[in-house]
């Protein structure tokens, strides 16, 4: 569930838009207008807004999205309950609107006009009122349950150009690969397969990697370029919790004498940042270089840790 607000000074396009027969409008719900006609409801909304002229953009205008993998829960009834849920909680209240669903595109969505002179006179606040949407999107997304997807999944990649084009195949090819492997060897085989070439990116005076680097059709990308979850440390991560997540699953299916006798072993040495130079020397070439991206990230990690009292 994604919301867009929108300001205005006069309420005839709005109102117009979301009432637009050509986009297969459904009113949900309305409240102080009169529904004579579109000339009506404008004259109602126009007619409050005078209760306070001091207001220079009295048109509240969201529209609210919703993934097309929902649409088969959206009834027009629940998709009016988090409309509701959604004004309740952004304090949009005691005041005109007016709730119309579109069924024009593939994902449903409704919008909202309302006025933001109230039904007393008083200004409804915007104040922080992205940031609060935002907050309020991600709650009833979790609340009504409805499917949560990052704002890469959005993108309709069809339609991109390049590098944005190649960026995005790099992602899918990590998205889908990251979870299977449990060790780097294995990811880089699989990535090798989708034409994805890796480089590291070592510590000066060491052979501890601190970045990566994926390129693909001539374009490069650093890891967390690609999306943060791919930076070296969180992939490093994930092969970490990929291993351990197999041998819980092993040591759970085990007779309970093997259990006590085996215990929990240590992940394969190609996994893991302590283990993982002797790899690199076998099928990369290392490529020293300082990456500000990586060495941020180093750092933001070391504050946290030592707020908590952590000291190394």
């Amino acid at each position: 569930m994604m919301a867009k607000i929108v300001k205005g000074t006069t309420f005839g396009g709005v109102v117009k838009y979301i009432l637009d027969p050509a986009k297969q409008t459904n009113l949900l719900d309305s409240d102080g207008v009169r529904l004579k006609s579109l000339d009506s409801i404008v004259q109602s909304f126009e007619t409050q807004r005078e209760l306070n002229p001091r207001v220079s953009k009295p048109v509240g205008h969201i529209s609210l999205d919703f993934s097309a993998q929902d649409r088969a829960k959206l009834t027009n009834e629940v998709m009016t309950q988090i409309a509701h849920d959604y004004m309740n909680r952004m304090g949009i209240v005691n005041t005109q609107y007016i709730i119309g669903r579109h069924h024009d595109k593939e994902h449903p969505h409704l919008h909202i006009a309302f006025n933001r002179v109230d039904n007393n006179g008083h200004t409804i606040s915007d104040q922080n009122d992205r940031f609060r949407s935002e907050k309020i999107c991600k709650e009833l997304t979790a609340k009504y349950g409805l499917y949560f997807a990052n704002g890469k999944e959005q993108v309709k990649q069809h339609r991109l150009k390049e590098p944005d084009k190649t960026k995005y195949e790099i992602y899918n090819a990590l998205k889908a690969t990251v979870p299977q492997c449990r060790s780097w060897r294995e990811l880089l085989e699989r990535l090798k397969c989708e034409g994805i070439a890796v480089e590291f990116k070592i510590k000066n005076g060491t052979n501890e990697p601190q970045g990566i680097k994926f390129s693909k059709n001539g374009y490069h990308f650093n890891g967390s370029k690609v999306d943060q979850q791919f930076s070296f440390s969180k992939i490093d991560f994930a092969l970490q919790r990929n291993v351990h997540a197999d041998q819980k699953q092993e040591t759970n299916i085990q007779p309970p004498s093997q259990k006590s006798q085996q215990g929990f072993t240590s992940p394969d040495s190609d996994s893991l940042l302590s283990g993982i130079g002797g790899l690199f020397d076998e099928i990369l070439t290392p490529t020293p270089a300082y990456d500000p991206e990586e060495e941020a990230f180093r750092r933001q990690m070391q504050r946290k840790k030592k707020k908590k009292g952590i000291r190394r």
